[in-house]
């Protein structure tokens, strides 16, 4: 390991985790993968291969639907009360916390993320997820209706609708938040009655993998969460496109989410799809300048920025613009960047070497096309050291809006900086994408805020802050950042469908 990495002693469960092959979780066993084949996973802090992974294909996948579908119309499950499902899911969410710094550190380990924030944020965020939709497994109802049927005078009914669970669901996470994603997915799915395959992004398996662990040690009954590694054109696509999938749920780019779709149409399986972004963040004159400059910061540079929500069109109105831009560029400069698992590191490794490259090819772009660089840029010197993936917090300014570094996600550490003159100026321009995740507006006038927030064209806008999440708070996309609601109880209509009963009395 590179010396940052030694400075925290590794849990021993972490250390005899990444030892050993991972398998796959099917019905309620681990097993190897059908063809016997497995792939790496790497460290994104060394370049080095961290663990083997069982890489499910076709054939995996194709199994644990079986389970999952047995599960659902014979199995425990299918008998279980709505009470007992709440239980399960509780208890899941106190073994999370439970063990908080060992799925942590293998965040850390396979995403790049500091294990000091997964700590912080993603693990009792994933565990409330859970608690908060144990609560809700009890309370999804129907209703009663009052019919008055022209075409049958005198005649009368009594009519109600139930709320009942889609059934077998196909949930595909992504790298940037593993565990999170997982639990996103799973807790609304398991509080109405569904069963799953869970298929984790190839980057980044391992705690969802240990979620499996947790998963059997609640007492959930077999096959009802199977958990298929693999890659997105093979075990990916064939979940996609089973014909035995109820639901679809995705997570992941707007490209990727289209293929999905198609994928989904054999049988018109219902998609809910949490897709990309390319957020404005608007800073006018009369924000508290401080506060305004720690918060777009935290918006771009929040887990490397590989978040689908993150600031990374800044908007700066003209009298305070050099104030801001030079405070971003001086909270870039001056981040601790390394191993996740050194805990003076603010932000790690991107997560891979494609995203490398790729965030790379991006900084190259705006550069070539004239955009400048007031703070980093390219690699950082960590990297030039090691085989990690280590880019510099990038602000870019003298950009136009028809730059790649403008227009598209770059999922990345790097935000582009622009002034504006008025109100009505800026509005139009942050809606000028094809994406629609996400807003931040900072200024002290609250009406104004409240004025262009209802002009935004955006799941989320926050108001003097960012990256605000809870269990209770719906999230998700207008546009092509997607469709349906996580989180909330808005996320319980992704995993149920409702049945009109009607008896004529």
């Amino acid at each position: 390991m590179a010396t940052a990495e030694r400075q925290i002693q590794l849990n021993q469960n972490v250390a005899q985790f990444i030892a050993r092959s991972q398998q796959l979780l099917i019905d309620g066993k681990w097993s190897a993968a059908a063809s016997g084949k497995s792939f790496p996973t790497y460290n994104p802090a060394t370049g080095d291969v961290l663990a083997n992974v069982a890489e499910g294909k076709k054939e995996d996948i194709e199994r644990a639907v079986r389970a999952a579908r047995k599960a659902f119309d014979e199995g425990a499950w299918s008998k279980m009360t709505a009470s007992d499902r709440g239980r399960l899911l509780w208890k899941l969410g106190d073994l999370i916390d439970a063990h908080t710094e060992e799925l942590s550190q293998l965040e850390s380990l396979d995403n790049g993320k500091p294990a000091t924030v997964a700590a912080a944020a993603d693990i009792p965020l994933a565990a409330e997820m859970f608690r908060y939709m144990a609560g809700w497994a009890t309370k999804l109802e129907g209703n009663t209706i009052s019919l008055s049927v022209p075409y049958m005078p005198g005649s009368q009914f009594h009519a109600y609708t139930l709320r009942e669970s889609v059934g077998v669901v196909g949930q595909i996470i992504p790298w940037n938040f593993p565990l999170l994603m997982a639990a996103w997915k799973l807790a609304p799915a398991l509080a109405t009655g569904c069963t799953s395959v869970l298929k984790p992004a190839e980057q980044t398996p391992l705690t969802a993998l240990r979620l499996g662990e947790l998963i059997c040690e609640a007492g959930f009954p077999d096959g009802v969460v199977n958990i298929v590694t693999g890659f997105g054109e093979t075990a990916g696509a064939a979940l996609a496109a089973h014909d035995d999938v109820d639901k679809i749920a995705f997570t992941g780019s707007t490209e990727v989410g289209k293929l999905i779709l198609q994928a989904a149409a054999g049988n018109l399986k219902k998609v809910s799809l949490e897709l990309g972004g390319k957020s404005p963040n608007i800073v006018m004159g009369d924000a508290d300048i401080e506060t305004a400059i720690a918060g777009a910061s935290s918006a771009i540079f929040f887990n490397h920025g590989q978040v689908c929500s993150a600031g990374s069109r800044l908007y700066v109105q003209e009298k305070i613009f050099d104030k801001v831009v030079e405070g971003v560029a001086h909270v870039a400069q001056n981040m601790k960047v390394g191993s996740g698992l050194d805990p003076n590191t603010e932000m790690g490794p991107l997560v891979s070497k494609e995203q490398f490259e790729r965030v790379g090819g991006f900084l190259d772009s705006g550069i070539e096309e004239g955009a400048r660089a007031v703070a980093g840029g390219g690699i950082h010197k960590k990297g030039k050291d090691s085989k990690g993936y280590f880019i510099e917090p990038t602000v870019l300014v003298d950009t136009r809006n028809d730059m790649k570094v403008v227009c598209e996600e770059i999922f990345g550490p790097v935000v582009t900086a622009h002034p504006f003159k008025t109100l009505d100026e800026v509005q139009p321009v942050a809606n000028d994408s094809i994406y629609g995740l996400a807003a931040g507006i900072w200024t002290t006038d609250l009406s104004q805020a409240h004025n262009l927030a209802a002009k935004l064209k955006a799941g989320t806008v926050w108001i003097n802050c960012y990256n605000v999440f809870d269990a209770a708070l719906p999230f998700g996309g207008y546009k092509q950042s997607g469709w349906g609601r996580e989180m909330g109880h808005d996320a319980l209509e992704l995993y149920t469908q409702k049945k009109a009963v009607c008896i004529r009395l």
